[in-house]
């Protein structure tokens, strides 16, 4: 990633770093790459049956609820398992950590499509999402020990790109599938393996931190500590466990924004499991149509991840939570009119349900790097991980909930309970208001400018 342009000189030090370790910009954007690929393709293993599910309730003869629950079984799993593992995946190497969990991804994956019962559906979509769980930490750790704070949220739009573009991507990949074939299975099948192939990317190109590299730590490579200051920061670090308890554990902000996920993937999870049914039944949209729309849906959000992480940290100063009280604010509006188009009106719909994953994605992901920043990078994956487990235990909501909700009230109550999940985000971001403003780069006395040699 390229430094943003500046009429500043460099520091000195900032620039001994950047000429004496040239190749360092090519491990970060290797690093950021193979993260952000390889993150995309968990999500091939994992939104793959939102498409599925229309076809799998007229195949297994199974109601909306029944298979909700399979949606809350694997969410609550994934939130508990990425909460977990966000511990392993502060001090594991995120090379192996982050392959082996795709490849047990597509392992379940086979199975799930060789299953029938409720049971061994629930059974292996319960493991898949376990291992689901050990995609996230490795990332986070990653873009916190390669990424600088100052140039976070904005790293971090990026890599969001990845999984949105792999949602929007097995989205259009499913419905052609169920289009031509007729056969839910092939959903799962196909990207398990591409899956497999995904797994061995990450083993020949992830690598661990910028140390295992023989590279300086980032904060002095981007020049925004000296190394007097860092080394002092080393000496007086705390433990582990102490700082996971001071800052993710016992923070009152680390907890709103926790809630406040779980609101938002309320908001998302409604969206990802149950649109392309509530496409195909309240718009009378095709499956491949709905396909198609759900591919939508989620460009909108990786177009939405890259503006909102620039706007955080160039025109908010790094205050992420006004940008998602803002996206929340217009997500209640969107969804209500999205709710009362009537079907025939295409253009509309596509656009409302367009806006709707723009708005959704920009809390989602912004919420993760105010996470990331308050852990710190060395509890990063924990902190986020205790956001993840008030997220995907949201699916109790957003799965069954749902499926629960349309089955025994229609639609009108699943979009009275999305607008109710906006508003409340919207009161919660309000209570961050002020928090992740940028520090001050180091004191200029602390980086001499260089003064032009004599005679030159």
């Amino acid at each position: 990633m390229s430094d943003p342009v500046s009429s500043a000189p460099l520091p000195v030090a900032r620039l001994n770093y950047q000429q004496q370790f040239p190749n360092y910009r090519y491990w970060r954007v290797r690093m950021l790459a193979t993260s952000l690929v390889g993150y995309a393709i968990f999500y091939f293993v994992r939104t793959n049956i939102s498409v599925a599910l229309p076809v799998m309730e007229k195949s297994l003869h199974e109601s909306k609820e029944n298979l909700g629950f399979v949606l809350t079984v694997g969410g609550v799993v994934y939130g508990i398992s990425k909460f977990i593992n966000g511990f392993l995946g502060d001090r594991a190497n995120p090379r192996y950590f982050m392959a082996l969990g795709l490849f047990l991804c597509a392992v379940m994956n086979v199975f799930f499509g060789l299953s029938s019962s409720l049971a061994m559906l629930a059974l292996f979509w319960f493991l898949n999402n376990w291992a689901q769980g050990m995609g996230f930490p490795p990332c986070a750790k990653t873009m916190g020990y390669w990424f600088s704070p100052r140039e976070r949220s904005t790293t971090f739009g990026i890599w969001h790109t990845g999984h949105t573009m792999g949602a929007a991507l097995v989205s259009v990949l499913t419905g052609y599938l169920i289009k031509y074939w007729g056969n839910w299975r092939l959903c799962f099948f196909v990207p398990a393996g591409l899956a497999v192939l995904g797994s061995l990317m990450i083993l020949a190109s992830l690598r661990d931190t910028p140390e295992s590299m023989g590279l300086p730590p980032v904060e002095l490579y981007k020049g925004e500590q000296t190394e007097q200051e860092l080394e002092a920061e080393i000496e007086a670090a705390q433990p582990y466990w102490k700082i996971v308890w001071d800052m993710v554990l016992t923070s009152k902000f680390m907890w709103i924004i926790s809630v406040a996920n779980f609101l938002v993937y309320t908001l998302r999870y409604a969206a990802v499991f149950w649109g392309p049914t509530m496409l195909q039944e309240l718009k009378h949209v095709s499956p491949a149509g709905s396909g198609w729309m759900q591919f939508s849906f989620e460009i909108a959000g990786m177009v939405s991840a890259l503006i909102s992480g620039y706007v955080a940290d160039h025109w908010f100063g790094g205050r992420a939570g006004r940008v998602c009280a803002i996206a929340m604010a217009a997500m209640a509006g969107i969804v209500y009119v999205f709710w009362k188009l009537p079907p025939g009106h295409a253009m509309l719909t596509t656009a409302c349900y367009i806006a709707m994953g723009f708005m959704v994605y920009i809390p989602q992901m912004l919420i993760a790097a105010i996470a990331m920043n308050l852990g710190t990078k060395r509890a990063a994956a924990a902190a986020v991980g205790l956001t993840g487990i008030l997220g995907y235990a949201s699916t109790a909501v957003s799965g069954f909930g749902v499926g629960f909700i349309v089955d025994h009230t229609g639609w009108n109550g699943a979009f009275e309970m999305m607008i109710v999940c906006a508003a409340a985000t919207l009161v919660l971001m309000v209570l961050t208001w002020n928090v992740g403003a940028h520090h001050e780069l180091p004191r200029e006395s602390a980086f001499r400018v260089a003064e032009p040699a004599k005679g030159s």
